[in-house]
C-alpha cells in the first residue's frame, strides 16, 4: 500500500477535495496540518526541487496579504529568503502538497496527486 503525506489546510476547498480523492484510492494518508506543523526551509527547498521549479516563488500564494506586506514581491529577494518567508508564515506556502517518497505533487487540481500515487 502506498503512503502519502499530505500538507493540508482544512480550512482550503483544493485542500479537502484532495485528501477526498486520495482517501479513495488504495493509500495510507498522513495529514500534516501545515499552519500548525510547518515545513523547514530544508524541506521547502527539497519541495520546490521535486515540484521542478524554478524558484520558490512558484510555491507561494503571491495573493494573499501577507505576500505585499512583507514586500515579497521584491525580484531582488533571493530563493533563501523566499524559503524563509514561507517557513515562518505558513499562510504563504501554496496548498495542498502531497509527497510519496521523492515524488511530490501539487493537488492543483486536485487530480494532479494521482501522477504520484
Amino acid at each position: 500500500m502506498t503512503d502519502i503525506t499530505l500538507f493540508h489546510n482544512p480550512r482550503c476547498s483544493k485542500s479537502r477535495e484532495t485528501l477526498a480523492l486520495l482517501e479513495q484510492q488504495d493509500v495510507n494518508v498522513t495529514v500534516v496540518e501545515y499552519l500548525k506543523n510547518p515545513p523547514s526551509v530544508e524541506q521547502l527547498h527539497w519541495l520546490v526541487e521535486k515540484l521542478g521549479f524554478d524558484s520558490p516563488r512558484q510555491l507561494m500564494r503571491t495573493k494573499e496579504a501577507e505576500y505585499k506586506e512583507q514586500g515579497l514581491d521584491d525580484s531582488a529577494l533571493t530563493s533563501s529568503q523566499l524559503l524563509q518567508a514561507m517557513a515562518a508564515t505558513p499562510k504563504l506556502i501554496e496548498r495542498p502538497i502531497a509527497i510519496n517518497g521523492d515524488r511530490v505533487a501539487l493537488g492543483r487540481p486536485p487530480e494532479n496527486v494521482l501522477e504520484i500515487i
